[in-house]
């Protein structure tokens, strides 16, 4: 016998997954997403001073050049983030001619400036592709899946496949909402990126088991449904996991000790990786035997 089991007590993960994905879309409600300037559109500067300047002496350069609604982040040691409305040439050299006569020399490491018709069309394109990206893969995995047709139809496990995968979309989204609200933390194309490797990789480590459960469906007729699951889960587990493990292990290194602008790229993967791990293990195969079931 098996110590540890999924389908038998899969009403307790399916309550886990359930709860995740309420507060997630509670936390999207209240707080909202904080768009970066590729979706709304803006200016952004990464400035060095190269001396210890604090946020309340930037705030009040920026005052000064005529510019009172600003979002400033640290960046390194004595670098910001600065985000302001589209500037144009000239205004921005304005803001480096006034930092520069309070401040001294400095670096500017970056400066995007992008309308906000441009960054409307991104967040569109981006929302559409994502979209399209998901009925695509569902419709892919219901043909690879048709010669299953006992007991569950195979376009069930492509609208299942679909199901995890936004459950690994959304519980991120939440927590950027959250971040975004006590961090200042944005979402721009890096984070789509990001969401966008999350479904490769959630859908892939899903698909594995439904592969396996598919395999032993063939081999295993006498067995019952339940059992042939439960069965799949447990002999594709460990590679679900270690796979897992190391990748978590990697963004973790780039987490702590890569740049400002690379934390919320790598906090985004390892919350989709671990929420991808959890759904294709305790969420994807119990609703398919919960599906069976409700069927029966």
């Amino acid at each position: 016998m098996l110590k540890f089991q999924v389908i038998p007590i899969r009403h307790i993960w399916l309550s886990i997954s359930a709860a995740l994905v309420l507060l997630s879309i509670i936390f999207v409600s209240v707080f909202g997403l904080k768009f970066g300037i590729d979706f709304t559109g803006g200016s952004l500067m990464e400035i060095d001073f190269g001396t210890v300047v604090s946020r309340e002496e930037v705030t009040e350069s920026l005052r000064a050049a005529g510019y009172q609604d600003s979002t400033i982040q640290t960046s390194g040691e004595n670098g910001y983030l600065i985000r302001l409305p589209s500037l144009k040439e000239d205004e921005h050299q304005n803001i480096l001619s006034v930092f520069k006569q309070k401040h001294g020399d400095l670096t500017e490491h970056r400066f995007d400036s992008i309308g906000p018709v441009i960054g409307s069309e991104l967040r569109y394109t981006a929302t559409t592709g994502v979209i399209i990206t998901l009925v695509l893969i569902g419709l892919y995995v219901a043909w690879a899946y048709r010669k299953v047709s006992e007991p569950m139809a195979s376009w069930k496990y492509g609208v299942l496949t679909i199901l995890t995968a936004f459950h690994d979309v959304i519980i991120p989204l939440g927590a950027f909402a959250l971040f975004g609200k006590f961090f200042g933390w944005e979402v721009g194309t890096a984070f789509v990126a990001a969401i966008l490797t999350i479904l490769g990789y959630s859908i892939t480590d899903t698909v594995v088991v439904f592969d396996r459960t598919r395999e032993n469906l063939m081999r295993h007729t006498a067995h019952t449904f339940e059992d042939i699951v439960e069965r799949s889960i447990h002999q594709t587990l460990w590679r679900s996991i270690s796979t897992s493990t190391t990748t978590l292990l990697a963004l973790l290194a780039i987490f702590l000790f890569g740049g400002e602008s690379t934390r919320p790229f790598a906090m985004a993967l390892m919350i989709g990786i671990l929420t991808g791990t959890y759904s294709s293990i305790f969420l994807a195969s119990p609703l398919l035997v919960t599906w069976e079931k409700r069927k029966r």
